[in-house]
């Protein structure tokens, strides 16, 4: 199984959709809000993102936004 961690922040539509859609297909993750988590935003600058959602998981290139196709590859 593979470790998911997803990153959020307060009022994300992407965020919401992201988390809804790992939850509906029953794919565990750990989530860090940056909002609650300041110390977040500067470790997803040095990866090179500049907006929530980012989703990292072993074995795969992380990546950021809402991506269906990517998530599905998760489960």
């Amino acid at each position: 199984m593979k470790n998911i961690t997803l990153f959020t922040k307060n009022g994300c539509p992407q965020c919401r959709m992201t988390r809804n859609y790992l939850s509906t297909h029953n794919i565990p993750f750990t989530e860090h809000n940056i909002n609650n988590e300041p110390g977040a935003i500067d470790y997803l600058k040095a990866q090179g993102f500049k907006a929530v959602p980012v989703v990292e998981a072993d074995g795969l290139p992380a990546f950021s936004g809402f991506r269906p196709d990517a998530l599905a590859k998760l489960g």
